[in-house]
């Protein structure tokens, strides 16, 4: 009975680590989502603060002329 029961462990070993190795792929893919996601939302923050100032700075353009 013995070597039956190796022989179902072999299998569970392999299963074992295809799954360890299917997770730590999944992790390393969700880590780069997480990473690229990150760098997006960080050049748009950039883009909206360049946008935000040069609203600004027209804004105060524009009192500045009508003040006169």
């Amino acid at each position: 009975m013995e070597p039956a029961s190796g022989r179902r462990d072999r299998p569970r070993a392999k299963d074992q680590s295809q799954n360890r190795l299917e997770k730590a792929k999944q992790r390393a893919a969700q880590q780069e989502l997480k990473q690229r996601q990150r760098a997006e939302i960080y050049a748009l923050n950039r883009v909206m603060t360049e946008l935000e100032q040069q609203q600004f700075e027209a804004f105060c353009k524009q009192m500045q002329a009508s003040g006169e």
